[in-house]
C-alpha cells in the first residue's frame, strides 16, 4: 500500500489559513494598516470600493521595503517583528506570526508599490492566489501603497457568504474605529467609492473619540488614569445617564491592541452597579499598558485574545480605577461629611425683621350654597365678565354658557378589595365605563389589564401588547410599502456618526416606507420631514429615530432578524405605550380588541408571555377552597 499523507502545496494551505486570517473585507483592513503602524508611519489613508470587495487599498508613508523584502513579505511565516521564540514573550508591535500578507495574496489580485527612503527606485510586485506574476522597478512615492482586488475572487462559495455592502462596511468602520481609537497620533482617512468618510488628523485621545463619535461625547467622558506596579490604565468612560442599550462602544486595548475580554468587561460593568439603569452599557476606551511577559497573545490568529499571568489582580485594579474616576468628578453619589446643615444661610439676605409674614383674606359673606348672586360681593359676573367688558366694551349676551358643566354619565366603580385595607394597597381600578364597551376592564398600577372571562380572568401586559398590534401593523405597512404619514411643523436634522449612516442608508427606504418622512442632508444628516401617523404627537423625532438604529442593531446582534422584521420590531418597540401609562375603559377595550385581531395575541415581540390566564381553579385553591 502506497504512502497517503502528502504536504499541501503552498497555494492550498495559504487558503486554509486565510479562512482563519481574513474572514471578510474588514479583516484584511485590519491585518494591512497594523503593517503600516509597524513600519513607523504617521499618515495612512484607507479606500475601498463595493465595501472592500471590488478595492481595498491602504497608502502609509512607513519605512517601506527593499526589493526582496517586497518579494519575501507574501511568503507564509516571513516577518521582521520577531526572530526567535523568546521574542513572543516581549512583543509591541501589531503583527508577528507573517501569515496575514500570504493569506491576503492567496485569496485575491494584490499589486504591492513600495520604496525605501534611501532608494532611488522602488518596487512593484503583482501577485494573483499566491502566484507572482509580474515583478519590476518603477519611481514610486516613499513608504508603500497596497491594492488588493476582488476579495475571495477564486474562492466562490467564501465571496457569496459576504453580506451587503452596507453591513460589510459596518464592519470596515468598526475595524477603523479601534484602529483610530488606538493610534491618536497618527492622522488616518477613510474614503468609500469615493467619498471620504473620516478625516482624523493627529490629535488627543479625547479630540479622537469626539471626532469619531461626534460632538456631544465632548461632554459625556471622565478621564481615568491608575498606575500600579502591574498595569497601567488610562483612557475614558462614559456617564452612567448616557449608557445604551446596545453593544458596540466599549473598547479595551492591551499594549495599544484591541482585544475582546468578557472578565474584564465584567469589571467595568461591576464600577458601574446601581449608578446605572439595568441592561444598558456603558462608553468606555482603556487602556492597559502590561509588560509583554505577563501576557500571552498568541491564542488566535486574529489576536484579539489574551491571557494573562494574574487575570484576577487585573480586574480588581481596573473595577477600582473605573469607580475611583467616577467618584472623583461627582458621578457617583458620595456623602459629604462636611457640608452644612444648620439654617443660618437662609435664601434671602434680608434681616428677620423686614421679613412680613403673608396674610390672608377672605369674604366672610361668601357662601357656596346661596343661589342668590346678589348676595355673593364674588360671583362671575364680578370678576371675570366686569373684567372682559372693560376689554371688550360690552358683555357678549350668552357668556354664561361658556361655564355650563355638560352632565356626564356617573361612573361606576367595582373595587377589587373590601374591608379594613390601606387604601396605597389597593390596585388602581379604572372606574368609566363608557357607552362603547359593554366590557369592564381594570388596570393594576398602569401596568396591566384585568378582563373577567367565563372561567377566571385574564391579566394582560399592556406595553407587551400593544407592542404585538404595532410590530404586525408595522410588517404590513412594509410589505405594502404604504405607511400613512404625519407631516412635522417644524422639520427637524439629524446627525449621525459614520457607521449610524451607513446603516440609516441601507434602511432608509423601508423606513420612509413605515410612514416617515426622511430625506439626506449633506454629509452624514438627514431632515425630518414627517413621522407615521400611527404615532401619534407627543414624540422627539430625533431621539425616535436613534433609539429605532440602536434597537435594530441590538436585535441584529442578538436575534438574527431579517432587515424589515427587525424595524418592525424596533419601532413597535418605541412607539408602544410604556408602563405607568394611565388607559381609560375605551383605551383599554379597544387594545384588547386589536390584539385578539393580531396572528399571535399571546406572544410578544420578544417570545415573552401577553396575557396570563387565572381560573376559578386556581383561585379556590388559593383560598383552601378544594
Amino acid at each position: 500500500m502506497s504512502d497517503i499523507i502528502q504536504l499541501l502545496p503552498d497555494n492550498v494551505a495559504n487558503q486554509i489559513a486565510a479562512g482563519e486570517v481574513v474572514q471578510r473585507p474588514a479583516s484584511a483592513i485590519k491585518e494591512l494598516i497594523e503593517n503600516a503602524i509597524d513600519a513607523g508611519a504617521d499618515k495612512i489613508k484607507l479606500i475601498v470600493k463595493d465595501a472592500g470587495k471590488s478595492l481595498i487599498q491602504v497608502i502609509d508613508n512607513g519605512c517601506g521595503m527593499s526589493v526582496t523584502d517586497a518579494r519575501l513579505c507574501f511568503e507564509r511565516h516571513a516577518t521582521s517583528k520577531i526572530r526567535k521564540a523568546e521574542d513572543l514573550f516581549a512583543i509591541r508591535t501589531m503583527g508577528f506570526r507573517g501569515e496575514a500578507m500570504a493569506s491576503i495574496a492567496a485569496i485575491a489580485q494584490v499589486e504591492l508599490k513600495t520604496r525605501r527612503i534611501e532608494d532611488e527606485l522602488g518596487t512593484v510586485v503583482e501577485i494573483e492566489g499566491s502566484k507572482v506574476v509580474n515583478q519590476y522597478p518603477e519611481a514610486v512615492a516613499a513608504g508603500t501603497n497596497i491594492l488588493v482586488k476582488n476579495l475571495f475572487y477564486n474562492i466562490p462559495a467564501r465571496r457569496n457568504f459576504l453580506k451587503s455592502n452596507s453591513v460589510e462596511m459596518r464592519h470596515i468602520i468598526d475595524e477603523f474605529q479601534r484602529i483610530a481609537l488606538s493610534n491618536p497620533q497618527i492622522f488616518l482617512s477613510l474614503h468609500s467609492d469615493g467619498n471620504e468618510i473620516y478625516h482624523l488628523p493627529a490629535e488627543t485621545l479625547k479630540q479622537r473619540i469626539v471626532h469619531i463619535f461626534g460632538n456631544n461625547y465632548n461632554q459625556r467622558l471622565v478621564p481615568v488614569e491608575e498606575d500600579t506596579s502591574i498595569i497601567k490604565v488610562e483612557g475614558f468612560v462614559g456617564k452612567p445617564e448616557f449608557a445604551k442599550k446596545t453593544r458596540g462602544e466599549q473598547f479595551f486595548f492591551v499594549n495599544r491592541r484591541f482585544v475582546r475580554d468578557p472578565y474584564l468587561h465584567h469589571a467595568v460593568m461591576n464600577a458601574y452597579e446601581d449608578i446605572m439603569q439595568a441592561e444598558t452599557f456603558p462608553f468606555y476606551v482603556l487602556f492597559i499598558d502590561i509588560d509583554p511577559a505577563r501576557i500571552d497573545i498568541n491564542v488566535h490568529p486574529t489576536k484579539t485574545e489574551i491571557k494573562y499571568e494574574d487575570d484576577k489582580a487585573i480586574y480588581a485594579i481596573i473595577r477600582s480605577a473605573v469607580k475611583r474616576s467616577l467618584g472623583r468628578y461627582n458621578i457617583m453619589p458620595s456623602l459629604d461629611f462636611e457640608q452644612e446643615t444648620s439654617f443660618t444661610n437662609l435664601i434671602t439676605k434680608k434681616s428677620l425683621d423686614e421679613i412680613i409674614a403673608p396674610t390672608v383674606t377672605f369674604n366672610p359673606d361668601f357662601n357656596p350654597f346661596d343661589t342668590d348672586k346678589s348676595k355673593s360681593s364674588y360671583s362671575r359676573s364680578d370678576s371675570y365678565a366686569e373684567g372682559f367688558a372693560k376689554k371688550t366694551g360690552g358683555i357678549p349676551s350668552n357668556w354664561d354658557s361658556l361655564y355650563e358643566i355638560v352632565e356626564k354619565e356617573e361612573s361606576v366603580q367595582l373595587p377589587l378589595h373590601t374591608g379594613s385595607e390601606l387604601e396605597t394597597d389597593r390596585p388602581q381600578a379604572i372606574q368609566v365605563e363608557d357607552k362603547t364597551s359593554s366590557k369592564l376592564f381594570f388596570q393594576l398600577h398602569n401596568k396591566y389589564i384585568v378582563s373577567q372571562i367565563h372561567s377566571g380572568f385574564i391579566l394582560i401586559d399592556q406595553q407587551a401588547a400593544h407592542e404585538r398590534i404595532l410590530f404586525e401593523q408595522f410588517l404590513e405597512q412594509l410589505d405594502q410599502h404604504k405607511g400613512l404619514s404625519q407631516q412635522s411643523l417644524f422639520p427637524q436634522t439629524i446627525d449621525l456618526n459614520p457607521a449610524d449612516n451607513e446603516l440609516m442608508k441601507d434602511l432608509l427606504d423601508d423606513i420612509n416606507g413605515l410612514g416617515f418622512q426622511i430625506r439626506e442632508f449633506g454629509k452624514n444628516s438627514y431632515i425630518i420631514d414627517g413621522i407615521p401617523a400611527d404615532l401619534g404627537t407627543g414624540f422627539d423625532e430625533i431621539k425616535m429615530i436613534e433609539k429605532i438604529l440602536e434597537d435594530y442593531k441590538n436585535n441584529q446582534s442578538e436575534y438574527k432578524l431579517a432587515k424589515r422584521e427587525n424595524l418592525a420590531k424596533s419601532l413597535a418597540r418605541n412607539a408602544a405605550i410604556k408602563p405607568g401609562t394611565q388607559l381609560d375603559n375605551t383605551a383599554m377595550a379597544e387594545l384588547v380588541d386589536k390584539l385578539f385581531a393580531c396572528q399571535s395575541p399571546n406572544i410578544s415581540i420578544y417570545g415573552n408571555p401577553v396575557i396570563v390566564t387565572f381560573t376559578l381553579q386556581e383561585l379556590a385553591e388559593k383560598f383552601g377552597k378544594n
